[in-house]
């Protein structure tokens, strides 16, 4: 059985890789199984860039493969913020709810197409020092004009997916199967497969 560390300490990141990765034949860890480990500052201007910073810093101080990823939501009303500062949109103590209505705010009466959006994940397997995997998934849709749903977590209830017809939040099960992640994860599995 393969050993993944995944290197995250977001545990519903954690949570949705976890169900994500049932029934395939690795044993995947993650942080929280290490010895503490400063996390590195994230200086990359794109998702893969952060990915890969991400992926080779852990794996310089752990033995495993580790799996890591930089995700976030990109609104192209706002030049593509917030980007990759997502997670630090505002300020980094900022609640998902002040990030809302900033963003609410800023976009104003814009409506459908106007107000399109895009969830990125990018995802890297590094050992060592060597990238030996990576992939970059993308779902698009639009800023809702009010946060509707409670599944799903960060920016999902502000993200209407017009395929499904629901933001992220309300998706419930179907989220992993359009979703960003679910893509990239979708992508980790054929790769592992095909390692074999």
């Amino acid at each position: 059985m393969r050993t993944l560390r995944l290197a995250t300490t977001n545990r519903h990141k954690v949570e949705e890789i976890r169900a994500m990765l049932e029934g395939v034949p690795v044993e995947l860890l993650t942080l929280a199984d290490a010895p503490p480990i400063a996390e590195p500052e994230e200086t990359a201007e794109t998702f893969e860039g952060n990915a890969r910073l991400k992926g080779r810093y852990y794996a310089a101080r752990l033995p495993d493969v580790v799996v890591a990823e930089d995700s976030g939501l990109e609104i192209d009303a706002l030049g593509g913020e917030p980007g990759v500062r997502s997670a630090r949109f505002l300020r980094p103590n900022a609640t998902y709810p002040e990030r809302f209505d900033e963003i609410l705010r800023r976009l104003g009466d814009l409506e459908g197409r106007a107000r399109s959006a895009r969830f990125v994940c990018a995802m890297v397997a590094v050992r060592g020092a060597d990238v030996l995997f990576e992939t970059r998934g993308v779902v698009e849709g639009e800023i809702a004009a009010a946060p509707a749903g409670t599944g799903g977590f960060g920016y999902d209830p502000i993200f209407f997916v017009p395929a499904l017809g629901r933001t992220l939040a309300e998706a419930g099960d179907a989220k992993a199967a359009v979703s960003h992640r679910g893509q990239a994860v979708r992508a980790l599995v054929r790769w592992l497969t095909e390692l074999k």
